[in-house]
């Protein structure tokens, strides 16, 4: 009777997850294999030829010469995407924490940039960064004279990186709130006895308490500042030059304008490689700083 009440929970269970397993096997495991398949040939749609290469195409990517610039403005949009996004967050959720009149509608201010299109967010900022738009116009009020945002390299990316962080800083904030919330105010009250300085309980307190939020934030806006690429088509296509030119976008040019399917595959390999390495570093070194995996 026991063995039969095993089996019907197992039985149960693998139901339960047939549906996740099912969407995974079609949609993720499926695609890679096939992405991985392609990558080992040479593809031409518009001469409806498939040719076996083999490693032709990871030769080729070794001989890129603009792969370098691709993956060092890719390792610039990222860094900075994460830098300022988690730590404007972190901060603008430690100002939300407090009990203040109006929070409800900051919250609301701030989050509503997540859930506004991404194209239309893109299409408006790219009339706001133009020559002669609204951010030019504002600086001239104090006599400042605005530079093309989107047609000079340094400004460019710094452009395509601002533009993203006020996109999705709304994410991260509540999920930082929320774990602030969590927080016993009983340890502050015991440091501020004790003469800590607000840095001071921040620093010993807050960080190590929400670490476990710390390292979840960190690993989703790392994998999606290596995704971008609405943005980057909207805003400056890649230019001036490749300074905008992140590895999606590149991968989207050598497949779907210049019809190179076999090595844009292969390209989406090394995305995904890119990808699994800095989420297994990150889920590695956690137990060095998140508190409750020491």
């Amino acid at each position: 009777m026991r063995l039969r009440s095993k089996t019907a929970d197992r039985l149960a269970g693998w139901l339960f997850i047939a549906p996740q397993l099912a969407g995974s096997a079609v949609f993720v495991f499926a695609p890679l294999c096939l992405v991985l398949w392609y990558s080992l040939h040479e593809w031409n749609v518009l001469a409806g030829s498939f040719e076996f290469v083999g490693g032709d195409n990871y030769q080729a990517l070794l001989d890129d010469p603009t792969l370098p610039s691709v993956l060092r403005a890719t390792g610039i949009f990222s860094v900075g995407l994460v830098v300022f996004n988690l730590s404007l967050a972190l901060l603008l959720a430690v100002l939300l924490n407090q009990r203040l009149r109006g929070l409800t509608v900051y919250r609301t201010l701030f989050f509503s940039p997540v859930v506004v299109s991404l194209v239309a967010w893109t299409i408006v900022w790219g009339f706001l960064l133009q020559s002669n738009g609204g951010i030019n116009g504002l600086l001239q009020t104090v006599g400042v004279e605005g530079p093309n945002w989107l047609r000079t390299g340094p400004t460019a990316m710094v452009s395509v990186i601002a533009v993203q962080v006020f996109k999705n800083v709304g994410l991260n904030m509540v999920l930082f709130l929320a774990a602030l919330q969590g927080v016993p105010g009983e340890l502050y009250e015991a440091a501020q006895l004790d003469g800590a300085s607000a840095w001071t309980r921040f620093r010993r307190i807050t960080v190590p308490m929400i670490s476990p939020t710390i390292l979840l934030t960190s690993i989703i806006t790392v994998v999606g500042s290596l995704q971008v690429f609405a943005q980057i088509a909207v805003l400056t296509q890649g230019g001036p030059g490749t300074s905008t030119t992140v590895l999606v976008y590149y991968l989207y040019q050598q497949a779907f304008q210049f019809h190179h399917f076999g090595y844009g595959s292969t390209l989406a390999i090394l995305l995904f490689v890119i990808v699994l390495a800095l989420t297994l570093v990150q889920w590695q070194l956690r137990r060095k700083w998140v508190v409750h995996e020491q």
